[in-house]
């Protein structure tokens, strides 16, 4: 398979490029999942294989005309979403989450839980290739940023405070994520 489109969970460069992407020299690998996830009983994404594909890079210019205000702030200038004000933070329903800037697969409906904080928080990434950690001291404590690795968009901060069985709490801002339902995986168009 050369190439995954954006009805997966990743897509290719050449897709990206189609779209308009200014598709730069830099190359990361990403884990891709199969469309077909649909299968009574399927408890979620099934992983196909890890890829290799050039990061995506827009300027300040192409990122505002493709995102809300409050997506770039959030992505693009790593803002924080207020507390209970985003669409996901209550969101239930079965299905992916997505960066709201290139698409890439971020976390799975199945790792996700109610933190009580606000956010959308899961105790998982749908695949450690997909995201990176970087260290964060923009007020003053220590914290670990997690970052689309598509994209470098900025989803949030993952804490060590989660449940079972990692542990851990990642704390996304609802701006950054795009969620697609479980029943609106098959139909999506590339």
């Amino acid at each position: 398979m050369n190439e995954i489109t954006r009805r997966g969970l990743i897509f290719s460069a050449a897709t990206a490029a189609a779209w308009g992407v200014l598709v730069g020299v830099e190359r990361v690998c990403l884990s891709a999942f199969a469309d077909d996830t649909e299968a009574e009983g399927n408890p979620g994404p099934v992983k196909i294989g890890i890829y290799t594909l050039a990061k995506v890079h827009k300027n300040k210019s192409e990122w505002k005309k493709e995102l809300t205000p409050l997506q770039y702030d959030v992505t693009r200038r790593a803002a924080t979403e207020f507390a209970f004000s985003g669409a996901l933070y209550d969101q239930h329903a079965p299905g992916l989450y997505r960066c709201v800037d290139c698409g890439n697969a971020l976390f799975d409906s199945n790792a996700k839980f109610d933190s009580g904080t606000g956010w959308p928080s899961f105790w998982e990434a749908i695949a450690a290739e997909n995201v990176r950690e970087k260290k964060d001291f923009s007020v003053g404590v220590l914290r670990t940023e997690v970052k689309c690795t598509l994209c470098d968009a900025h989803l949030g901060h993952v804490f060590t405070d989660g449940p079972e069985p990692t542990g851990l709490r990642y704390c996304m801002n609802s701006a950054a994520l795009r969620f697609i339902p479980k029943a609106a995986r098959a139909s999506e168009k590339p």
